[in-house]
């Protein structure tokens, strides 16, 4: 497979037939909950943070809980038999760890109840155009989760083109995601973001929205650009809002 000119199409693409989309969404008939992964990847989270976290997501019906590794055992324990995933994060919030390191995470937290996995790319070797270094990266994570995995590409430091290219070696790369963003970086989502991840994937795998999504009409403008996940620590305010409104 030729990763760099099937990127190298793609960016071509983007720069003479580039046209965003917007979907037309209707809220109040929106399960808003379903698309909600509620989260917190804070280092200063505590047991009984994450035990509220927990405990939110099965008031509100959250489509999954994200957390750091070493919480995966215990949001596993607190969801069991509730259909909430336990989502998690591998290489976070960088991306920088070796492609093993990131392997050996992985499989580590799907051994221990995640059910799916965020992984940070490589920042540095996309944006210097290592792109086979990119793809072996996920494709290693891909491999050792046998769950899905979302693919965070932290927008803030991309160009458009890097945006694009880091999508299309998602997909080559079996991810069934990509997403925005950390909420460590500079930046969180943004709009005209997810609209050009939501076609640059051509609509085959999805797009999830995190960083900085803490209202209401925040989350809407992310469904109506074509996300179909949202990671927020602010869900509860959001769809209490929402069934409020």
């Amino acid at each position: 497979m030729d990763i760099r000119r099937i990127v190298e199409e793609k960016v071509k693409e983007f720069r003479s037939n580039y046209k965003p989309v917007e979907l037309e969404i209707d809220a109040a008939q929106l399960k808003l909950g379903s698309y909600i992964e509620h989260t917190n990847l804070k280092p200063t989270a505590t047991t009984d943070e994450i035990v509220k976290l927990c405990e939110e997501a099965k008031a509100f019906g959250f489509k999954g809980v994200c957390v750091n590794p070493a919480f995966v055992p215990l949001v596993r324990e607190k969801l069991q038999g509730t259909g909430i995933l336990v989502v998690t994060v591998v290489g976070f919030p960088l991306g920088a760890t070796a492609i093993d390191v990131k392997a050996f995470e992985a499989d580590w937290v799907v051994r221990n109840g995640a059910q799916e996995v965020d992984m940070v790319i490589n920042i540095g070797k996309l944006k210097e155009g290592d792109y086979k270094y990119v793809y072996e990266d996920i494709r290693a994570v891909v491999e050792a989760s046998k769950v899905p995995v979302k693919v965070i590409i932290e927008t803030c430091y991309l160009t458009d083109e890097e945006k694009v290219a880091a999508c299309v070696i998602s997909k080559l790369a079996g991810a069934k995601f990509v997403k925005t963003s950390t909420g460590f970086g500079t930046a969180g989502a943004k709009f005209e973001d997810v609209q050009l991840m939501r076609w640059a994937v051509d609509g085959e795998i999805e797009v999830k929205a995190s960083g900085g999504i803490r209202t209401l009409e925040d989350a809407l403008k992310m469904l109506k650009a074509g996300a179909t996940r949202i990671g927020t620590s602010s869900g509860v305010a959001i769809c209490s809002a929402h069934l409020n409104g």
